[in-house]
């Protein structure tokens, strides 16, 4: 199958600093794929040179099969939705979304028939003869997803589309994206710096970090084993534990005084005796004695801990502890009951460790990137 996006060696140079740095990946056909990364990591410039905004110093850009490296944005058959809306304040709805097709002087019937139909998926019929000031925030961002729906593209690009809007519009906003995903079956390649986005929203997430594709994977895939510390520490919230250790062969790593057995399947990625490490672990899987999210008898080693603060988040409470010298998160029940400088014991199932090159930061036994 022709993939629906695929990037090879791409690169992008600005005053002498790569922001792009020999980026390959494919979107399969019909895939919602999202890019997640911290502020500067090159999302939106990878969009641009995906759309022809911008031009890549190298690499290769295929839509459909098609490269579309040397051709202007309009010959590209690529959608592009902004996080500003973009929209003409003076037109009405129904005049910003058919604005295009008229711009290419579509016959007025096709303009007419094809305006319904994407009002009517997006359920802005009883909008259109109002103008963009009259309608809220998630309104004038589904006016802008159906301005470029009206294109019937290739390829649909959407930069940090759900930004401007407040904590309950994005939600609302995401379930209509993946809605119209389903029904329209293109491709689509959605930039975000919020990871919750990410994951929920993409068949597949791929980790930006300083113009170069740390990790490309299913959402699970990278949550549950990502391929580098970077990947690990940037998703979630809250944020992996991640806490220095040393290899003791042959299946055992040490953290301070203690002695923590290691997953069998990385035992034998452990290297030579000494070998600095770094163990991640999630907050979900630091497991407190008498919560009962524990999940009961591990074979791991029970560890003596003080609780440092407590932080009340509706449906759970996230603990910050003082272990080995070192803080570790945990997520407990919102019954569970802790003041700060009270002593727990916590237990880490072995299973649920990972582990790192301190040097490389690369996950020993790190799956392979696409996976």
């Amino acid at each position: 199958m022709t993939p629906g996006l695929q990037l090879e060696g791409l690169s992008k140079h600005f005053a002498g600093r790569a922001v792009i740095h020999q980026v390959s990946l494919q979107a399969r056909e019909g895939e919602l794929l999202t890019l997640v990364g911290p502020s500067g990591s090159g999302k939106s410039t990878l969009l641009r040179l995906i759309s022809g905004l911008a031009e890549p110093d190298a690499g290769s850009i295929h839509v459909a099969g098609r490269d579309v490296g040397r051709l202007p944005p309009e010959q590209r058959d690529i959608a592009m939705v902004f996080q500003s809306y973009a929209l003409f304040p003076h037109l009405t709805i129904a005049d910003n979304l058919s604005f295009g097709m008229r711009a290419r002087r579509e016959p007025q019937a096709h303009i007419a028939a094809r305006g319904t139909e994407v009002a009517e998926v997006l359920g802005l019929q009883p909008m259109l003869t109002r103008t963009p000031r009259q309608l809220s925030g998630g309104e004038r961002q589904r006016v802008a997803l159906g301005r470029a729906m009206l294109r019937e593209p290739k390829l649909f690009l959407l930069d940090e589309p759900l930004s401007n809007l407040d904590a309950q519009l994005r939600v609302q906003t995401r379930a209509e994206i993946l809605r119209l995903h389903g029904r329209l079956g293109t491709t689509m390649v959605y930039v975000t710096h919020d990871q919750v986005e990410a994951l929920s929203l993409g068949q597949r997430v791929g980790v930006l970090r300083d113009g170069r594709l740390e990790d490309l994977g299913e959402p699970e895939r990278i949550y549950r084993r990502p391929r580098t510390l970077f990947v690990a520490r940037f998703v979630g919230s809250p944020p992996m534990n991640t806490v220095a250790v040393a290899a003791a062969p042959p299946d055992r790593v040490t953290w301070g005084s203690q002695s923590l057995p290691v997953p069998r399947l990385l035992a034998q990625h452990l290297g030579a005796a000494g070998r600095r490490l770094v163990l991640g672990v999630r907050p979900e899987h630091v497991q407190i004695q008498g919560s009962r999210w524990a999940r009961g008898e591990t074979s791991g080693q029970a560890l003596a801990a003080t609780v440092q603060s407590l932080e009340y988040a509706g449906d759970q409470v996230t603990l910050e502890l003082l272990v080995q010298g070192a803080s570790l998160l945990a997520r407990v029940e919102p019954e569970y009951r802790a003041l700060p400088g009270q002593g727990v014991t916590l237990c880490l199932d072995p299973e649920d460790l990972l582990l790192f090159d301190a040097d490389s930061e690369l996950a020993l036994g790190a799956p392979e990137a696409g996976a």
